[in-house]
């Protein structure tokens, strides 16, 4: 849990120094400053030119002096924090649940906090709507709560606005407060993310108290400094209510993207959220991937959450348990990766070869990409594949958290009595993953007759292969030349050399999170080393492809995004590979053989 800790505190504060934060900096600034006007009736500090006069051993003020009252601190810059961290840790965790059970629109919590903004300028304005957003701590009994209150509310609006700050660790926290499995470690995890994203705004608001303590001039202009305040929070609000924020951001460089990958991305961050989802089926961990025998790993669990059932009697759900007395091959698999689909002939061939034999396959389709949620893109695709085995779509990832899964492709085999015996990730070792069929099948019933193995052996796989590449703002790798500029048209340029394993752009680009778009001009540089090259493409309209220089064909891309193939050599070598697409083209991931 600690190292889950560090990632959330570290994820907070990279969020909370991010573009995407900066509009509110001036408010926070402010906002820790300018404290509540003195109420009616208040009366000033005494003059300290008037020396005080001593009488025994009592400091008596001079005649006349009014009573003196002991200056109470501004503890606004706390108040704000406070409310940022506890709107934050409340709604992001359960907000989701709280709003599909009052029918609410699901944008209701960011209009609440563009609400609270709102409020809190018309109460540094006009102090009477301070009073009365501060009247409901007026009850409670600590020295000066009841003074904060609007300060309080404002990191109250603050928390609900955040919520689009972020990355893989709030969507990790999201998508658990969405299913409603708070756990420990979330709550450690959203806690942490919080005080992490809170401690940069508290140095700022803490700032900004100092300034206003210690300059003369916002001294003397207190009153005037109030309305420049909430003024400037009412003016944020509606720029963000109509997005007017959004072109600032957008002329920024994202600054933190490259720590917010290396952070936040990481391959401990990605062990470490990966147990966050489901924690119900942890005797999955005690079998390691690909071992050579049949272990026992724990009860299979369930097949649930799915959106769509393909190739099954009227589109009926498979139930694990009305299997019970047949080997079960669970097979999780996405239909644009090519990885899955260089395993998908083996698992198509046991399937052909031993149904009758008591082999039941399921397809668990989990998507990587928003567009293979899509049922009909996954039914046309899956009829290309040659899958006519009953498929599961999986959108939700609900059997892919059930599983513990965190791979594609990936096979778990299921003995007749419902328990895991074996899962393998990734390629490779289907000589051994039959032969394990064929022992569980001969274990359920020691009659059968088993026809020939299929002669399935290992696909050949490149040593030092070029890995897989998404071409997302986030998850690139291997990225050179100008800086990636997120979700804006922007003119690129080709470095003299691209070594190996990199890549490059060149012409007009608009890198997205998803996808990057080709625009006037538009190159991509590869150099790799593969077989073959293939990468997953949509739109409309011819892509040139060169290697090495050499024209060597042209794709026609059409409709939603499928893979292509780029490159098909006999041998593995080391190449550059480029792409002219014409303009509007959607360029998804690179996959190489």
């Amino acid at each position: 849990m600690l190292t889950l800790i560090l990632i959330g505190l570290l994820g907070g504060l990279i969020t909370a120094v991010s573009p995407c934060i900066l509009p509110v900096l001036p408010v926070v600034f402010l906002a820790g400053g300018p404290g509540s006007e003195a109420p009616p009736g208040t009366v000033a500090p005494p003059d300290r030119s008037r020396a005080p006069r001593r009488e025994g051993d009592v400091l008596l003020a001079p005649p006349g002096t009014p009573p003196v009252h002991k200056a109470q601190r501004n503890r606004r810059p706390y108040a704000v924090v406070a409310g940022l961290v506890i709107s934050f840790s409340f709604f992001t965790l359960l907000g989701v649940t709280l709003i599909s059970a009052l029918g609410l629109p699901q944008d209701i919590l960011r209009y609440v906090g563009l609400t609270l903004l709102i409020l809190i300028g018309l109460g540094l304005i006009f102090p009477p709507v301070e009073r009365l957003l501060e009247k409901p701590f007026a009850r409670i009994p600590q020295r000066q709560v009841n003074k904060e209150g609007s300060a309080f509310v404002l990191g109250l609006g603050l928390g609900l606005l955040y919520v689009p700050c972020a990355g893989p660790v709030l969507a990790a926290i999201t998508v658990a407060g969405a299913r409603g499995e708070i756990s420990a470690d979330i709550v450690a995890l959203t806690l942490s993310f919080a005080v992490g994203t809170a401690v940069p705004l508290l140095v700022f608001a803490l700032a900004g108290r100092r300034v206003a303590e210690r300059v003369s001039a916002f001294r003397t202009r207190a009153r005037k400094l109030r309305i420049a305040a909430g003024t400037l929070m009412i003016v944020l609000a509606f720029a963000l209510a109509f997005n007017v924020t959004d072109a600032i951001q957008r002329a920024l460089p994202d600054y933190t993207s490259a720590a917010q990958r290396k952070i936040e991305d990481s391959d401990t961050a990605r062990q470490q959220l990966s147990g966050l989802y489901d924690d119900s089926n942890k005797e999955l961990s005690r079998c390691a991937d690909g071992v050579d025998e049949l272990r026992s790993c724990g009860k299979a669990p369930a097949i649930e959450g799915i959106a769509t059932w393909l190739n099954t009697p009227g589109g009926r759900p498979v139930d694990l348990k009305a299997l019970r007395g047949k080997v079960v091959l669970i097979d999780f698999w996405t239909y644009s990766c090519i990885n899955c689909q260089r395993s998908l002939p083996h698992v198509e061939a046991w399937n052909r070869a031993y149904k009758d034999s008591g082999l039941e396959v399921i397809g668990v389709h989990s998507p990587e990409f928003a567009f293979e949620k899509d049922a009909g893109n996954v039914t046309d695709q899956a009829r290309k594949l040659g899958v006519n085995y009953p498929v599961a779509l999986d959108n939700k990832l609900t059997t892919w958290n059930n599983y513990r899964n965190r791979f594609w492709p990936a096979k778990y085999l299921i003995d007749a009595d419902g328990t895991v015996r074996h899962f393998k990730f990734g390629e490779g070792d289907y000589a051994q993953t039959e032969d394990l069929i064929r022992t569980l099948l001969k274990q359920a019933d020691p009659a059968v007759n088993l026809p020939p193995r299929t002669g399935q052996g290992d696909t050949e796989l490149t040593e030092d292969r070029t890995p897989e590449t998404y071409l997302s703002n986030l998850r690139i790798r291997g990225y050179i030349g100008n800086p990636l500029v997120d979700d804006k048209a922007t003119t690129y340029r080709l470095p003299a050399r691209i070594p190996v394993n990199r890549l490059a752009l060149d012409g007009t680009w608009t890198a997205g999170y998803d996808f990057f778009t080709a625009g006037p001009g538009a190159r991509l540089a590869f150099t790799y080393m593969a077989k073959n090259v293939n990468l997953v493409l949509a739109g409309e309209g011819p892509v040139t492809v060169l290697v090495n220089g050499q024209v060597t064909r042209t794709v026609r891309v059409h409709g939603t995004p499928t893979l292509y193939r780029l490159v098909d050599d006999d041998t593995a070598r080391q190449a550059t590979v480029e792409i002219r697409p014409a303009a509007g083209i959607e360029a998804y991931a690179f996959t190489f053989g």
